[in-house]
Order: C-alpha cells, then structure tokens, then sequence
C-alpha cells in the first residue's frame, strides 16, 4: 500500500469535513483499540492569512485580500508531534489534522489511516468535486462567432 505524501494528507484533511472526519476518527479509534491519548502544545488558535493573487495567473504578484485561519499542534505521549490549519475558525477541525498528522508518522498505524480514514475521506471529496464539476458544466455557455459574408 502506498502512503499518502503529508501535504497531500493535510490538503485531503483541510478540504474534508470535520463531521465526516470525526465520524471516521472514533472507528478508527475503535478498530484500533490502543490509539495514543493526545495533549493540544499549540492553540488551536485563529489567525488571519494574506493571499496572494496573479493577473491573468501569470502575471505580476497582488495582495488578493486575508482568510480566517486556524491552527493546532498536539503530541501524543510518546513525544510525536503533528500539526493542522484549516480555513475558518473551526478549532475542533485544525485538531484532528494535527492528530492525524502526529498519528501518521507512526508506521504501525499508517496503514489503518490510510484505508480507514484517508481513502474514504479522498472518495468523498472526489464524488463533491464530480458533483460541484457537473453543476458548474450545467451553466456553461459556448460563444461563437458568426462571420459576415463577403
């Protein structure tokens, strides 16, 4: 089984809902059984973030306006740190991307993450991004050019 890179986990994580990752995080805290018990080192606290735009994609660099932005760092017992942001202010979120973060560096549990926690969450947000894809094509307009005769 390949293991999913730690900016895709955490990108996967931010864009999932935190109802659909808790409702995974306790079965897999069940299927588990010994899961480590956990301690918040940082926040979660919000914040805000400057984005950052490009004219046309491409071009120069502007200020594109600032975001709500919540951050958390837990370590589990053993001294295992793992940290999470998500957009909003939603505390609860940005902690358990952090716990799975700190989860994650621990071999013995990875496999469990990934086809408990990850894949589902990855198939969720794949059927929303389908869903959101197939919404935006029902409003799509295709302009044409009519040419003159000559």
């Amino acid at each position: 089984m390949t293991h999913t890179p730690r900016g895709a986990r955490q990108r996967l994580l931010a864009l999932s809902s935190r109802q659909h990752i808790e409702a995974r995080w306790g079965a897999l805290g069940a299927w588990l059984g010994d899961f480590p018990r956990h301690r918040c080192v940082r926040g979660p606290e919000t914040g805000m973030a400057m984005l950052k735009g490009r004219t046309g994609g491409t071009g120069n660099a502007f200020h594109l306006g600032e975001m709500t932005l919540t951050r958390a760092s837990v370590a589990l017992d053993d001294g295992t740190v793992g940290h999470g942001w998500v957009r909003g202010r939603d505390h609860r979120h940005a902690e358990l991307i952090a716990l799975a973060d700190a989860v994650a560096q621990h071999a013995e549990w990875q496999e469990a993450l990934e086809t408990r926690l990850l894949a589902p969450l990855a198939a969720e947000l794949a059927e929303r991004q389908r869903r959101d894809a197939a919404t935006a094509a029902a409003t799509r307009v295709d302009f044409f050019t009519l040419v003159r005769g000559e």
